[in-house]
């Protein structure tokens, strides 16, 4: 009887305990909305995509390991958003994305996010120009960063636009040293291949 009644309390625990969302492949070739938005992308060969989202409008994939690269979907960012989930919202609050935003004011908003998300002065940006994303226009962006609790500077890039007044960006980054160059073209390949209706 004891033993059925600690089964209960087990399963009752079990079903009330929210399930981790758990990685999962993308396989090559095939389209696949990203980032719970109508950007689809179609990558040319397999990623991961990582269970942990970094906001409610953004998701994350990897081809080696998330600390060794990733490629990361912004997904219609609304007006007066942050880009990411809030670090702390009262004593390091993260910048807003605005509808009203240039093309240009897009790589400073990353930059700024970054500043706070990952407590590091040492992050910045480097070319900027005009460029095509997900059938509109957009802006491309290289930058670079080293998190404080490491030592290894990080190459990033990234495309943007705004569309209907809400932001769509993609964005890779990697270890300056092997992953970024080992993994930018396939980067590229997906970044390219975005479409929206």
């Amino acid at each position: 009887m004891m033993s059925l009644r600690l089964a209960a309390l087990v399963l009752t625990a079990t079903l009330a305990t929210p399930a981790i969302a758990g990685n999962s492949l993308v396989p090559g070739g095939t389209p696949v909305t990203v980032a719970k938005s109508k950007l689809t992308v179609t990558p040319p060969t397999e990623w991961n995509r990582l269970g942990a989202r970094p906001g409610r409008s953004a998701e994350t994939w990897t081809l080696d390991g998330d600390t060794l690269n990733d490629l990361t979907f912004y997904g219609g960012i609304e007006d007066g958003k942050p880009i990411v989930r809030e670090v702390s919202k009262k004593s390091k609050p993260l910048p807003r994305f605005s509808g009203t935003m240039l093309l240009n004011d897009l790589p400073a908003l990353f930059e700024q996010t970054y500043r706070v998300v990952f407590d590091t002065p040492l992050m910045e940006i480097g070319r900027v120009e005009p460029a095509a994303f997900a059938g509109r226009k957009g802006v491309h962006f290289a930058y670079k960063f080293t998190r404080p609790d490491e030592e290894v500077e990080r190459l990033g890039e990234g495309y943007a636009a705004i569309v209907d007044g809400r932001l769509y960006m993609v964005t890779f980054e990697a270890p300056a040293i092997h992953y970024f160059a080992n993994g930018i073209e396939a980067a590229r390949a997906v970044a390219t291949s975005a479409t929206l209706p």
